[in-house]
């Protein structure tokens, strides 16, 4: 029987596994080396040794029996000794254990033959013809082997199941710094690694610690630099547009007004990042119709787009915060518009209940994006090869921001290929 790919999957995965099962095969592989030369010794032994006396003992006790055999004498034997004596012949038939149903090989001289349950040891034959088999008849002495097995084997067995605790517990830090640097990497520093014991996987322990720290520091420090930056840009940005606004009327400054514009947007979205990296409680919370706001957003920024809004059955009233929620909307239309637009039919919205939740889903019917930059799209300033150029605008932070809103609020958010275009679903949970 073929373990099964589950338990050799586990086998392989967990190190506490693999050292008791080095333990048993240690076990098993010092037991039988040491039963081997046991045997092969005690063997050696018996050959020279014992048997010869033994042999001189059965000749004895075939002699007290008399010829022909007296039963009276073997039925005392059997009574004074641990025996179990056969006799047939002629003249005498006896059996200390009578009723049972024997068989044996051509015995010879000295060798160990079963009768249903005892082990017949010597055979002798009379001077009259009588035939006398000596064995062990004591039955409780012969299952005394039987229950020191399962005993031992009990033994093993707690041992075993004792040892696997054991290296459980000498590896419970291992589980601890799995799931601390599961954390880390998720971004959340505030629960540090515990540290059980001032032994290496305790000094690991407090290794991956100070790394977090440092890390935060790191990423603290970046979005002070970056949120300074941001609030010091506003001021020169918005110096910079009212003496834009100065310019005469033409080409080169609507194209500069366009810039400005960028750069205005692109601050927003830094500061809104960093904000919304704080998770839940970036958000203010109220009860929102998702309908109702869905239509007042494509009423006052995508009048004459084209999008298709779809409304599938009666929307539950969702706790969101308003102002993220229609910058999520926004960011998700502005991306199917721009990338889109030229595609065999406009952009479509869809809101539909799932249960407790609202799933929002936005389609293009563009060109679509390599299946290689799916996971991607919604990294910062990631920008795809294909539908995703400089050229179309946008700077790489529309759908991070709207999986950063989407997390926020306890929810999903995944893209797709829907051949053609793409399509970006996000659930958001009561």
């Amino acid at each position: 029987m073929k373990p099964s790919p589950g338990l050799l999957s586990r086998l392989r995965r967990s190190l506490s596994l693999r050292l008791v099962a080095l333990f048993l095969v240690l076990a098993t592989a010092i037991t039988f080396i040491f039963l081997t030369g046991m045997q092969r010794a005690l063997s050696g032994g018996w050959s020279s040794v014992a048997r010869p006396l033994v042999v001189d003992y059965v000749d004895r006790l075939a002699a007290e029996l008399g010829s022909p055999p007296d039963p009276a004498r073997a039925a005392a034997l059997v009574q004074r000794l641990p025996l179990s004596i056969r006799i047939e012949g002629p003249a005498v038939q006896f059996d200390s254990n009578p009723g049972r149903k024997a068989w044996q090989r051509h015995p010879r001289e000295g060798n160990l033959d079963q009768h249903d349950g005892a082990w017949w040891l010597l055979t002798r034959v009379s001077a009259d013809g009588h035939r006398i088999t000596f064995g062990l008849g004591d039955a409780a002495w012969r299952q005394r082997p039987r229950s020191i097995g399962w005993l031992t084997l009990g033994l093993l067995l707690a041992l075993t199941a004792g040892a696997y605790l054991y290296v459980r517990r000498l590896f419970k830090p291992i589980d601890d710094i799995r799931a601390g640097v599961r954390r880390y990497g998720d971004g959340d520093f505030a629960l540090a690694i515990p540290q059980r014991r001032k032994d290496e996987l305790g000094e690991l322990a407090t290794q991956v610690n100070t790394m977090a720290q440092r890390l935060q520091q790191m990423l603290d420090a970046k979005r002070a630099l970056l949120l300074a930056i941001s609030h010091e840009l506003r001021s020169p940005l918005t110096r910079a547009r009212l003496n834009a606004e100065l310019v005469a009327e033409g080409e080169p400054r609507d194209a500069l007004l366009r810039d400005l514009a960028e750069m205005r947007d692109l601050i927003t979205d830094l500061l809104e990042s960093e904000r919304l990296s704080a998770g839940h409680a970036a958000l203010q919370r109220e009860p929102a119709d998702l309908g109702a706001l869905a239509h007042a957003l494509l009423a006052e920024r995508f009048e004459g787009a084209g999008v298709q809004l779809h409304i599938e059955g009666a929307l539950p009233e969702l706790q969101v915060d308003r102002t993220r929620l229609r910058l999520l909307l926004r960011n998700l239309l502005d991306n199917a518009l721009r990338h889109g637009g030229s595609g065999l039919r406009p952009p479509e919205l869809r809101l539909a209940a799932a249960g407790p939740n609202v799933e929002v889903i936005v389609r293009d019917y563009g060109p679509g994006v390599a299946d290689e930059q799916l996971a991607r799209l919604a990294e910062p300033f990631h920008r795809g090869d294909v539908a995703r150029q400089r050229s179309t605008g946008g700077v790489g932070l529309g759908l991070y921001l709207c999986r950063l809103v989407a997390l926020a609020h306890g929810g999903s958010f995944s893209v797709r290929n829907a051949s053609p275009g793409l399509e970006v679903k996000v659930l958001l949970p009561a």
